[in-house]
């Protein structure tokens, strides 16, 4: 933990920017990023060429992003939506088809998986990771489930083996195994066992939105697999689906986007390297603060650190933490979030279909986590005055 004089140092050195726990460009533009976009304009200006439909670079970034994180396959949407519902269309779910998804998320994937005519299955999650809990899996697996759809919660790597272990030791009686689908929207970069995030399970949806560790002019996703069929699939349903006679529509990514995205893939380990730098010197400054407990990485997994999730102890859950992030807010100058609280909690149509369903760890983790600001262009000085400040506003509280 940090010395009172090194506080007090820290202190002294307020931010310039207003430090948001997601702040609103993840990753790092420069000169690079405004040179592709500029040529691939000045490309396409020729009436035989055009903006084209799926033209170079956008294969060439879909085949650097497999490349990237060991699929033999990537198709690149326009945002990570699209390439959520891309996937769970393919499964053609039916009338009480299962698919268990964490409730400690974001409301894309539960929303997809209901507004495509499946049952969603709230998985609670594990208190020191924030991952799928694999047990609580395999006491929601049923005849019924089709697919496990864990997230890569704030940048760490869900244990996606474990979860392809559970659906193959119970099959679905007409379909086999259930499909492991990673939401690595939040953990793009991220590692698992020696690899990417990426390659492990059946599919993998991306986010290059503004917020996201990599990003492409605030909007865009990629769908990695090693499924032929799959990316067949869709790479013809991005645009409406003449390839595999589906119903599809316009969900491609601009040549603009993708000449972004190789620039920023170029960049993204860096960007990651940034972020676990901080992350790293920030645990040896808030280690030992009592009533907290810093983020926690598997020796299996590389952490991209998107968010750096925090838990205050049982005694600060609830009104306590709420006191301590408005006191980071309103006093110090920087913005803490909470992700994620409980989708049924905030979504009035999930919880109706979900009725009954409750995951107590989630809920609980809802009173005590918070997610404080990381970026991989933060100063070092800001990044201590953060930790000074949690340090001194729990020692007041």
């Amino acid at each position: 933990m940090m010395l009172q004089h090194e506080i007090t140092e820290a202190l002294s050195h307020r931010p310039t920017k207003y430090w948001r726990g997601e702040p609103l460009l993840g990753s790092s533009y420069g000169q690079e990023e405004i040179d592709a976009v500029v040529q691939c304009i000045r490309e396409s200006m020729d009436p035989t060429v055009g903006f084209g439909f799926s033209a170079p670079p956008i294969p060439d970034f879909e085949q650097a992003f497999a490349s990237y994180c060991g699929a033999k396959y990537a198709t690149a949407v326009n945002s990570c939506g699209p390439a959520i519902d891309i996937v769970i269309r393919y499964l053609n779910l039916q009338p009480g088809d299962e698919v268990i998804v964490p409730s400690c998320n974001y409301v894309a994937s539960a929303l997809s998986v209901f507004g495509h005519g499946g049952q969603v299955i709230w998985g609670d999650v594990r208190p020191d990771t924030l991952q799928l809990d694999p047990e609580d899996v395999k006491r929601k697996m049923s005849p019924r489930t089709r697919a496990i759809f864990p997230v890569h919660m704030n940048g760490l790597s869900a244990p996606i083996d474990e979860y392809v272990a559970i659906a193959e030791a119970n099959p679905h009686p007409v379909h086999g195994p259930a499909k492991v689908i990673g939401d690595a929207a939040r953990a793009c970069g991220g590692g698992y066992k020696g690899g990417k995030i990426g390659k492990a399970g059946w599919a993998t949806v991306f986010s290059f939105h503004t917020m996201k560790n990599m990003t492409t002019l605030g909007e865009g996703g990629m769908i990695t697999t090693d499924d032929e069929d799959l990316d067949k699939y869709a790479h013809s349903v991005r645009m409406y689906g003449g390839g595999v006679n589906a119903w599809g529509t316009s969900n491609v990514m601009t040549k603009v986007q993708a000449a972004v995205g190789l620039v920023q893939l170029s960049k993204l380990d860096s960007f990651i390297a940034g972020r676990r730098r901080l992350a790293h010197e920030r645990n040896r400054m808030l280690a030992d603060v009592p009533g907290l407990i810093l983020p926690f990485e598997p020796a299996d997994c590389y952490h991209s650190y998107y968010l750096y999730t925090c838990r205050v102890k049982d005694e600060w859950a609830g009104a306590k933490r709420d006191e301590l992030m408005a006191t980071l807010d309103n006093e110090f100058g920087f913005r803490c979030v909470i992700a994620n609280p409980p989708v049924y909690a905030n979504r009035k149509q999930l919880a109706e279909h979900t009725r009954g369903q409750s995951n107590p760890v989630t809920e609980h983790l809802a009173k005590t986590i918070f997610c404080v600001p990381i970026h991989p262009a933060m100063p070092d000085a800001d990044n201590k005055y953060i930790c000074a400040a949690i340090i001194t506003a729990m020692s007041r509280l």
